[in-house]
């Protein structure tokens, strides 16, 4: 088990390592100084330059990857340059709307997922089956700002049980902003519901055909206990690798989602951060968003040896 821990400290460094150096050097050739940016067309170059040097560009590039990581290290995520505060302070405040909001969906996800995924594995071959793998179908295939835009249509503008956009702010209670979050957290939950809902008939389908099940069966178990007691938590492993890139995927990848319900969320940030050319934003959040996505994949690798005992042995 020791070896297998430190197998994956070494992997979980390694990547933040290329990680970093990878967001850096894609930020670096985007096209445009954020300098003659901020001043516009008419900024004379001695203005320019100075920016510039007030902001820290002028050194190599060397140099401000070391500088930037070090910062990192320590917490310190530099300065905005379109806001002038502490991009730690951004990340802060945005953090407390995309967290949730990937929690949020996730949850949903799972609920929806893994009850969806045992009556369509139960009953393979039926009309119950076949209308689940179809629908989970056209969840995957359907992107996920569509539902995004449908959900708006329906239940915000014809129904109007729901705010079309926007956050309260959680000083106004914790039911008002989860509301605000419910179209948002399911448009990002259904595709995602689906691929997990398929996994897992995957996997117990799979988990059901082995000796072990077979075997208790033979001794008088319904299938309900079988599955239940026996096949269910073999099918789980495979699920947890879902619902551990999920988590990434909804944290990392709610941009669009952030922006069509106008949430005030990291993801918007980013979007912010690369119209106004604000690169320290950028490279800063982005680096946090791959932290966490290989954070929870490391969380997920410790949980299969939980689960498979075999991985504990090496």
């Amino acid at each position: 088990m020791l070896r297998y821990l430190l197998s994956r400290f070494l992997s979980l460094g390694l990547s933040l390592v290329v990680a970093s150096v990878v967001i850096f050097a894609v930020i670096e050739v985007i096209p445009g100084d954020p300098a003659a940016f901020m001043l516009g067309l008419n900024a004379s170059d001695e203005t320019v330059a100075a920016l510039r040097a007030e902001l820290g560009l002028e050194g190599g590039k060397l140099a401000r990857y070391f500088d930037w990581i070090g910062g990192l290290l320590v917490g310190d995520f530099g300065v905005s340059y379109t806001y002038r505060v502490p991009v730690a302070e951004l990340v802060a405040a945005r953090l407390w709307v995309s967290l949730p909001l990937t929690v949020y969906a996730l949850v949903l996800s799972t609920v929806i997922a893994v009850p969806v995924g045992l009556v369509a594995a139960s009953r393979r071959g039926s009309y119950a089956d076949y209308g689940i793998m179809g629908a989970t179908q056209l969840g995957i295939a359907v992107p996920n700002f569509w539902f995004a835009m449908l959900l708006v249509l329906v239940f915000a503008i014809q129904l109007g049980w729901f705010s079309a956009g926007g956050f309260p702010g959680w000083e106004e209670g914790v039911l008002v902003n989860l509301k605000a979050l419910t179209l948002p957290a399911v448009a990002l939950a259904l595709p995602q519901a689906s691929i997990l809902a398929r996994v897992m008939r995957s996997s117990l389908l799979e988990t059901l055909g082995q000796d072990y099940v077979r075997t208790a069966r033979a001794k008088g178990l319904s299938r309900r206990q079988a599955v239940l007691g026996h096949a269910l938590r073999n099918a789980l492993i495979p699920v947890m690798t879902i619902l551990g890139l999920q988590f990434s995927f909804l944290l990392a990848g709610a941009i669009i989602i952030e922006n069509v319900f106008f949430l005030p969320g990291l993801g918007r940030l980013i979007f912010q951060g690369i119209t106004q050319r604000d690169l320290i934003v950028v490279e800063s959040v982005v680096m946090l968003l791959v932290f966490a996505v290989i954070l929870v994949t490391f969380l997920v690798d410790l949980a299969y040896a939980a689960v498979d005992p075999r991985l504990r042995r090496r």
